[in-house]
């Protein structure tokens, strides 16, 4: 007889647990462990998460077996989810989705019309009756029985691609830049992060999910406190000002990471976006990483794949994102 199942909220000092759960499923689904327990205690500490009724824990003979966590930082009716499950615990993963779904339904409660900009462009980001949605992000060969989803209504409405890139000092030097391009990066001024922050909203607008923050709730979302502001890099072109902004963290245990590259409309074809990667490449190889990551939306219309692809990224795993809407 298995041991009885327990549930509890999860609390800031869960999260080398939660970290230890997270690594397992890693291993399972892409054949490494990725999490950094800095990223765990980031999601602990969200402002927009309340632990005590945001949070969830399943243990099953004092073994943690599945964790979940839902916020609502993106915009009226859309509620964000993530659920991590060992393989064989379905009970737990079944309890942990129905009380992310309750919860959800509370914290959407009384919004209507589309989730976020997810819904404005044609892609499910917000549909049902009500126009609210939950959106729970999984490898696409997750360790959770896909069927507990599709039983209770979730559909697939989007694909990503983790892709990385191998670095070397000698076969990733500095790139020359386009004519008249100058780059700065946002480690000493605060008006340049504010502007990093701007320049991001702007190039990001149309993007599937993209939800508009104000500089201080963005920079808690991005965990702005623990960003090395050196690896911001904004991009200028004479008479045209800033046209392009580069966000890089090296926080990962794994890889550096280029977590936001966007060119404005007006400026992207003239090779601004591939020095900026390239600009990437070499700064991470100088610093001894030997391995750069970045997500991209498959779906992007602005050519954001197919720029990584020329630039020798592949595909490292892939994401689906899951709606539950009603």
């Amino acid at each position: 007889m298995r041991d009885k199942l327990t549930v509890r909220p999860a609390g800031p000092g869960d999260a080398p647990d939660i970290c230890a759960l997270l690594n397992a499923v890693d291993v399972i689904e892409i054949g490494r462990p990725e999490t950094d327990l800095g990223t765990v205690e980031a999601d602990l500490r969200n402002p927009a998460v309340d632990l005590a009724r945001d949070s969830w824990l399943a243990f099953r003979g004092g073994r943690l077996v599945a964790y979940a966590l839902v916020w609502a930082d993106s915009g009226p009716g859309r509620v964000d989810c993530d659920h991590y499950v060992l393989p064989g615990e379905r009970e737990a993963a079944l309890r942990l989705l129905e009380r992310a779904e309750s919860r959800a339904r509370a914290l959407a409660g009384g919004h209507g019309g589309a989730s976020g900009h997810g819904g404005a462009d044609g892609h499910g980001g917000g549909a049902g009756h009500g126009g609210v949605a939950l959106h729970l992000q999984l490898n696409v060969k997750p360790t959770l029985d896909l069927d507990l989803l599709t039983e209770r209504g979730y559909r697939t409405v989007r694909r990503y691609q983790v892709m990385t890139r191998s670095l070397r000092p000698d076969a990733d030097p500095a790139p020359p830049a386009p004519p008249g391009l100058t780059l700065r990066d946002c480690a000493a001024d605060e008006a340049d992060r504010a502007r990093a922050h701007a320049l991001i909203e702007e190039t990001f607008a149309a993007h599937y999910g993209h939800v508009e923050r104000a500089y201080e709730p963005w920079l808690d979302h991005i965990d702005g406190h623990a960003l090395d502001w050196s690896l911001v890099w904004i991009a200028s072109l004479p008479e045209e000002g800033d046209v392009a902004v580069l966000l890089t963290r090296d926080d990962r245990t794994s890889m550096g990471w280029v977590s936001h590259l966007g060119v404005r409309e007006d400026a992207r074809g003239r090779g601004v976006g591939g020095f900026l990667l390239r600009h990437g490449f070499a700064a991470y190889a100088a610093r001894g990483r030997d391995t750069v990551g970045l997500g991209v939306d498959t779906g992007n219309e602005t050519g954001a794949l197919a720029l990584y692809e020329a630039h020798g990224m592949t595909v490292h795993y892939a994401v689906h994102t899951w709606e539950l809407a009603w």
